[in-house]
Order: C-alpha cells, then sequence, then structure tokens
C-alpha cells in the first residue's frame, strides 16, 4: 500500500530538505539544492527509484512519533517484541556539504535494526557506482558522489544494487548513520561529528523558536508552521519556495500535478506579514532582498516565480520513468507558469515593499524607483486580461482578483508618498488611476443581482480570492458587498465544511480534466473575512477544524479531500502554514471580535 502524503515528516538544512515516512524511509531528497534532481524519489515511484530506510527488523509503520520541541529534529519510535529503538533524523545546516544525520538509540531490550540505501541519482533514474574507501561506502555518478559512514562501524554490505546494514541496540547504545553529498568533482568534505550534531541541532532551532512574538492560543502549531517556513527557505538568498515537492497530485491519479520547488511572488506579503508579526525581521528582510533581486529588469518582464537564486527559465518537462503518486501521473519537472501574465502579481510587489517599509525593514536605494517604474507599467497594461492567481491554462480573462491587485498597488504608491514626503512620483496620475481600477471592478467585476463580486467580468463563477477584497482594503469589511461576497463564495464553494478555489464545474477556465480537493489557504481567508465581518465565533471554529487536518507532525499539504478524508497536493506547502500563521494573528492577535 502507497503511503498517504500526510505519513511524511519533513527535515531539512535550509538549502534543501527529506520527506520520511512513518516507516523510517527518506522517499525524498535532492541534493544539493531544493530543486536539484533527486537521490530518493521513492515519492513518485517505488523503491527502485531511491530510498533509505531504518527500522527495526521485521517491522512495518512505527509506533510514534514528534519533533522535537521547537526543532526541525525527528524523533520516529517503534515498540516490538524484543524491546523499543529510536531513530533521530536531522540533516544540520551544513558548512560545505549537505548531510543527512541518523542517530538509532536503544530505549528498551534489545533491538535488532535494519539499514537499507538504495541511492538513485537524477529522479531515480541512474544507479550510481558502489565502492570503499576508508571504511565508508562510497556512490559515484557523474556529478554527484555521496559518503555513507557509521558511528561506531556496524557490518554494511552490498545486495540486490542496495547497501545494507544490521547492527543491535541496547538500553542507552546509540548508533549514528551520516549521508554526506558533494560534487563528484571535489574531495570529501571534512566529517560531521553525528551526535555533535544533534546536539547543536536542537540548540539552534529551539533557539530561533524561542524569538517568536506570537503568545496566543494555539501556539504551538503557529510556531510549527513557522519552523516550516524557515525550513522552506533557501539560506543564501533568502528565497522561499512555496513546497519541498513536485507533483503530488491535487486529485489521486489526476493531470494535476505541478513542480512548488520554486519561490512565488504571490506568497510574497503574505510571507512579509507572517514574519514581521511574529518577530522574524531578519528572515523578512531576506525574503525582501531576494524580492527585490528577482524582479529587478525591465517591469514588463515580471515573472509569477522564480528559482531559489532568483532564475528566470524554470522549463518543464515530464519524467516518464516515474508512475507518480498513487499512480497519478504525469511527474512534472519545472513549470511552464512561469511564462503566464498575471497582473496580481505587481500588487503583491508593490504591497510587499510597502509592507517592509512600513515594518521599518532597512531601505534599499532603488526600492522605490524600481516600485515607480512598475507603476509606470501597470497604468499602460492593466486591461489586458490575464491567466490570473490560480495560474489557469485554459486562456486569459479580466479577472476580478487581479484588477483587484492592480487597485493595491496603486493605493500603496499613493500612500508611500503621503507618509513619506522624501519619495517622488506622481501623485495625482497614481490616484486617477486608483480611482478608475475601482470603479471599474465595482461596474464590471459585481453581480448586482446576486449582491457578489464574480471571478471575472462577466461571468457567474465565483472565486475564493475575492475574500481578500477586504483583508486589502479593497472596500471596507461592513461594506454589503463584501459580506454578500463572503455568504456566496461560503454557500457556492463550500464543501465540507471548507472552501474549494473556484467552482469545480469551470474546467473550461482552468484547461484540465477533472477536479481537485479544497485548496487550504482559502478556508484560512474564509476564516479572516469572516472575523473581519464580526463573525468571529464562526472563524474561530473553522480554525480549529483546520488545525484538525494537519498530520500527527503538525504539517499541512496544499489540498484536503474531505471525502476521503486525506491531504493532497505539494507537501508541506508554504501557503497553507503562512494562512495558518496569519489566521491566528488575525483571530488572537488581539483581543477585538466581533
Amino acid at each position: 500500500m502507497h503511503p498517504r502524503i500526510e505519513d511524511y515528516a519533513l527535515i531539512g538544512d535550509e538549502q534543501t530538505a527529506a520527506l520520511v515516512g512513518t516507516d523510517g524511509s527518506v522517499d525524498w531528497l535532492c541534493l544539493p539544492r531544493f530543486d536539484s534532481g533527486a537521490c530518493f524519489a521513492r515519492l513518485l515511484g517505488d523503491e527502485e527509484n531511491g530510498h533509505w530506510r531504518i527500522a527495526p527488523e521485521n517491522a512495518d509503520r512505527c509506533t510514534r512519533r514528534a519533533y522535537r520541541p521547537g526543532t526541525l529534529v525527528l524523533d520516529t519510535e517503534w515498540e516490538t517484541d524484543e524491546g523499543a529503538v529510536r531513530v533521530t533524523d536531522l540533516m544540520p545546516q551544513r558548512d560545505l556539504a549537505p548531510d543527512v544525520v541518523r542517530v538509532v538509540e536503544g530505549l528498551r531490550g534489545r533491538v535488532t535494526v535494519r539499514s537499507t540505501l538504495r541511492l538513485r541519482f537524477e529522479y531515480g533514474s541512474i544507479m550510481p557506482w558502489m565502492r570503499k574507501s576508508d571504511g565508508h561506502r562510497v556512490a559515484v555518478a557523474g556529478p554527484d558522489a555521496t559518503w555513507l559512514r557509521s558511528e561506531p562501524p556496524v557490518r554494511t554490505w552490498g545486495e540486490h544494487f542496495g547497501t545494507h546494514s544490521e547492527f543491535t541496540v541496547e538500553e542507552g547504545e546509540k548508533v549514528a548513520l551520516v549521508l554526506t553529498w558533494h560534487p563528484s568533482h571535489e574531495p570529501r568534505p571534512p566529517l560531521t561529528d553525528p551526535f555533535e550534531a544533534l546536539e547543536s541541532s536542537v540548540a539552534d532551532w529551539q533557539a530561533w523558536a524561542a524569538r517568536c512574538r506570537y503568545d496566543g492560543p494555539h501556539r504551538d502549531a503557529v510556531v510549527r508552521s513557522l519552523i516550516t517556513l524557515k525550513a522552506l527557505t533557501y539560506r543564501p538568498t533568502g528565497g522561499i519556495v512555496a513546497a519541498a515537492t513536485t507533483s503530488l497530485p491535487e486529485e489521486m491519479g489526476g493531470v494535476r500535478n505541478w513542480d512548488y520547488r520554486y519561490c512565488w511572488l504571490r506568497d510574497s506579503t503574505l510571507t512579509l506579514g507572517a514574519l514581521v508579526q511574529c518577530g522574524y525581521l531578519e528572515e523578512a528582510e531576506a525574503w525582501r532582498n531576494w524580492l527585490l533581486r528577482a524582479v529587478a529588469g525591465d517591469p514588463a518582464d515580471l515573472q509569477i516565480m522564480y528559482g531559489v537564486a532568483g532564475e528566470r527559465r524554470l522549463p518543464e518537462f515530464e519524467l516518464p520513468w516515474l508512475a507518480g503518486f498513487g499512480g497519478s501521473r504525469p511527474v512534472r519537472i519545472g513549470n511552464a507558469a512561469v511564462k503566464q501574465l498575471q497582473l496580481d502579481v505587481y500588487g503583491e510587489v508593490m504591497d510587499s515593499l510597502s509592507l517592509a517599509r512600513r515594518a521599518g525593514l532597512p531601505a534599499k536605494p532603488h526600492m522605490w524607483s524600481l516600485q515607480s517604474v512598475l507603476l509606470g507599467f501597470l497604468r499602460s497594461s492593466w486591461r489586458q486580461p490575464d491567466e490570473g492567481l490560480w495560474e489557469v491554462r485554459g486562456g486569459r480573462r479580466d479577472f476580478v482578483h487581479s484588477k483587484v491587485m492592480v487597485w493595491v498597488a496603486a493605493d500603496r504608491a499613493v500612500r508611500a508618498l503621503e507618509a513619506f514626503p522624501d519619495l517622488s512620483g506622481d501623485l495625482d496620475g497614481w490616484r486617477a488611476l486608483r480611482d478608475e481600477v475601482h470603479r471599474e471592478v465595482c461596474e464590471k467585476g459585481f453581480d448586482t443581482e446576486r449582491n457578489t463580486f464574480t471571478q471575472s467580468y462577466g461571468s457567474r463563477a465565483l472565486d475564493a480570492s475575492l475574500l481578500l477584497i477586504p483583508r486589502v482594503g479593497f472596500l471596507p469589511p461592513d461594506d454589503p458587498r463584501v459580506v454578500g461576497t463572503i455568504d456566496a463564495v461560503r454557500r457556492d464553494l463550500g464543501h465540507g465544511g471548507f472552501v474549494r478555489r473556484y467552482s469545480a464545474e469551470e474546467t473550461t477556465m482552468d484547461g484540465l480534466p477533472g477536479g481537485e480537493g479544497i485548496f487550504l489557504v482559502c478556508s484560512f481567508w474564509l476564516a479572516d473575512a469572516l472575523h473581519m465581518t464580526g463573525r468571529t465565533k464562526e472563524a474561530r471554529e473553522l480554525f480549529e477544524r483546520l488545525l484538525g487536518l494537519a498530520n500527527d507532525v503538525g504539517l499541512l499539504s496544499e489540498e484536503y479531500d474531505p471525502v476521503a478524508g486525506v491531504q493532497l497536493g505539494n507537501f508541506p506547502q508554504a501557503f497553507s502554514h503562512i494562512g495558518l500563521v496569519n489566521t491566528a494573528l488575525t483571530l488572537y492577535g488581539n483581543e477585538e471580535a466581533g
């Protein structure tokens, strides 16, 4: 039986990440970066596509597992007839090379433990050449090399194109196995002390988590989400990837399988807000700086996403040798949506930089000139139809959310000039743009018969992104049009007590067959909107239900199937965890409630 998405936990070193299953198997790991080729791809195929399992002999699923409080260090325990054992998994912050450290500790009795390592580089397609060197097992294929060692040394042998180890541990005994990657043309990097790495990783993560300023209800869930966002950050540049995975399906057996190992501009404002309000100004500044570097250039060339270092070319292709998660094909690498026009990202960038300025982040000399150029582009281009927030592949439309975010861009520019007299700009022209966009959206994007804004001009379809209208300030929360829109979205897009992105019948809009689950961040937006319109009790009840969808270690994927009761989509999803943090701040950051 194939694992469920929620069977996985995340470990990482802020440059890449691995998924560890409840059976003790590392089934996904890309080295050396989030978007590199995977050396363990069992997640999207089978054992022959690469994995590393450590577990008691003949054992299946673990008895229990949990992160150590305030860390990304994972403890997995098994109770057996012979005794009990714990495997502690982590990826220490790297100096030169990434390490996967797995510490086996005897808790009770005498337990035999097996390690099975199958390395398959380039997404499970390349079997490396294995050899022994200085008591280590070395795997080399093309540009990739790994070294496997144990402390103390244990019996290790090769069999069935894998590397196997077997040893016993009694109460208090520990055995550490370390897998280290480096470019094959370079010498082996210095050895990592696994026990020291474990101790320092726990201390470093707990010190970081203790900085969280949020002290309201569900603090543990908020801190876990912040740790997850930190783990999805590419530390050298400050970029935050949308998820650690590619091609986990939005519908089991379906084709809605995308690569999310890149950085989306649409996440920028909500991410910055969460980091700033929780006290993580250093991380917020790093994300802001990544944003400025990524979007630099001709505003007409602004992309919706970039690579972790700001790369612009993310060509999409398929891997036919992988069967896909639960048979969900195709498995895609890269993302063709990078070529789309999404006008809302201009609003997201303007809003993010406005928030950074208000939060007191150190200004950059070119920041305001960049914003001015972006506004100049919007003044001449905002009437274009686009692919919208959800990156539809069924043709461009005049999406209401996109136009609302154009309004946000103009509004934030006007507010900046009003608040900071030393800035220069076309105040009258930007005010006129703001008023013109607002007037058009209210005329063409509002259905007076049903008292709701619509997904696009002339359409009767609804969209969950309309829930953001009061949050961005386009209309006040008590405006009857806002209340009507919230009620209409809740009624028409509701499913199992949560919210879809858009109508399931709108297949011509997204250009894809099949359906999808509920999009988790949309339900967090609904909770925010309910609170803003005075329905705080309902908002908090919805928030509690959303918290209940997290897996046993507090992680959320992109979507959820309320019928099958399983998580869907790429995992863990930054957007979902950003939604969790911001909704907690909205509901409990102050006690003003309706």
